[in-house]
């Protein structure tokens, strides 16, 4: 990485690095979601019509399925996270070798539970990613980077995900929980930023659009939300988070998980909750 790159990170929060991932690697983790959806289809004695695999079809029937029964697709997003090809990048050396230049003098770690293969449908604004910092869902360490990487052409249609630029500098930020009755959300999804509106607005956003093999580095505490995806097809994402056992924050709270490991981090972390 180029001196400039680490600059432009430390003062956005941010780094898009165009085609890191080597083209082979994406296409396989592709044709195993679309032997997975093929697998969905035995199981419910669905007839596959798609044509042969390619890279830009790699979806295909996938819609269909949800359209018939929307847990089947349920089964899709837990399944994709554990091919095999998926799991080789996320303990890609390139990618430990990125996270050691832009945290000097750290020790790096994956968040278990924390990586996965995001599928934002259309229109499904229930499940999208509304304005939070990486930390109160990760916990393992205040220092830490998403690794983020699209799998389909990034369009305005798609709904892009938007940063607020330089965020990371005010720290971690308290949040509250919404109301499940109204949003339908539950644990680390029902999290909102406390005085969303006021802190969104001191800051620049971007949403940058991105093309399968590029990545996009997050700092853990940029402020962050998904896009609205107004598109006949689905936003296939992948995700993981990489973090720093050095931090004192973290070690102090032994390196734990928040949600996803069955920990409430209003427990470690009174001083970050307000209570409506």
């Amino acid at each position: 990485m180029t001196n400039a790159q680490i600059q432009q990170f430390h003062e956005d929060g941010i780094l898009i690095i165009p085609k890191f991932y080597d083209e082979d690697l994406i296409t396989s983790i592709q044709e195993g979601i679309y032997k997975i959806i093929g697998q969905i289809m035995v199981k419910y004695d669905v007839p596959d019509t798609r044509a042969p695999f390619s890279s830009t079809n790699f979806d295909e029937g996938y819609l269909d399925l949800i359209g018939r029964n929307r847990a089947w697709g349920g089964e899709i997003y837990d399944a994709v996270k554990q091919i095999p090809s998926f799991i080789r990048l996320v303990v890609h050396p390139s990618n430990e070798e990125v996270f050691s230049e832009l945290r000097e003098n750290s020790l790096a770690g994956v968040v278990s539970g924390g990586y996965g293969i995001r599928i934002d449908n259309p229109s499904e604004d229930k499940y999208r990613a509304m304005w939070h910092q990486e930390y109160p869902a990760q916990l393992k360490s205040l220092d830490g980077l998403v690794f983020w990487s699209p799998l389909v052409e990034i369009t305005e249609e798609l709904g892009p995900v938007a940063f607020c630029l330089g965020s990371q500098k005010e720290g971690a930020l308290p949040v509250y929980e919404a109301d499940p009755e109204q949003v339908g959300r539950a644990g680390a999804y029902a999290l909102k930023l406390f005085n969303e509106e006021q802190v969104i607005s001191k800051y620049n956003l971007t949403a940058p659009l991105t093309e399968p093999g590029d990545l996009v580095i997050i700092d853990f505490l940029v402020l962050h939300a998904s896009g609205f995806n107004r598109a006949a097809r689905s936003r296939w994402s992948m995700q993981f988070r990489y973090f720093n056992f050095a931090e004192p924050t973290g070690r102090s709270h032994g390196w734990s998980g928040s949600y996803a490991s069955g920990v409430d981090f209003r427990i470690i972390h009174p001083e970050l909750f307000i209570r409506s």
